[in-house]
């Protein structure tokens, strides 16, 4: 087998040869990875750091490896992110129900790549639920000093979602056109 200079694509490559399950795997590590080394282009608004990054990956990891291991791909970045402090406590809410919205709708409704596209509802449900329950836990607990509105935590979210989706569709596109890394 030969090696390419691009670990990612060699990992993916010695995959393809264990199985499909192996595969998946293989491209929800690489996802994570790549949603963690780009963490920090992320931005603060409020007391979130907004990060278009993750909402594309999300869409990339809904539409080729399901609602499972996309949800399992957001949870991962989001626990590492928090880890290394280019996240926060609502990387939780604002990446994992865009990535399970992406994948279900991907299998069960719209077997195309413009599913990606899908990523901003689950992102809503993620700033609505971040607004009522995760925004005011947080300030019990003391993680946070400053509370938004849910109409901002909506907004802020939106703001990294849409583009994001939009980006993920546009790398979605790119790897369906260079076939590198599909089966």
């Amino acid at each position: 087998m030969q090696q390419s200079n691009f670990g990612s694509i060699w990992v993916l490559k010695v995959a393809e040869k264990e199985g499909s399950n192996a595969r998946k795997i293989a491209q929800a590590a690489v996802l994570a990875a790549t949603a963690v080394a780009l963490s920090p282009l992320s931005f603060p608004i409020g007391p979130t750091r907004v990060y278009p990054a993750q909402h594309m990956i999300n869409g990339v990891g809904g539409v080729l490896l399901g609602p499972w291991y996309a949800t399992l791909v957001a949870v991962i970045a989001a626990v590492v992110r928090n880890g290394l402090s280019t996240g926060t406590i609502f990387a939780f809410p604002g990446g994992i129900p865009g990535a399970l919205v992406v994948g279900l709708v991907h299998r069960y409704l719209w077997r195309r790549d413009y599913a990606a596209l899908t990523e901003p509802v689950g992102t809503a449900c993620g700033a609505v639920i971040s607004a009522l329950l995760v925004a005011p836990l947080a300030s019990q607990l003391g993680l946070i000093t400053s509370v938004l509105t849910l109409e901002a935590f909506v907004a802020a979210f939106l703001i990294s979602s849409i583009p994001g989706s939009i980006l993920g569709l546009i790398v979605l596109l790119v790897i369906r056109r260079s076939k590198s890394l599909l089966p």
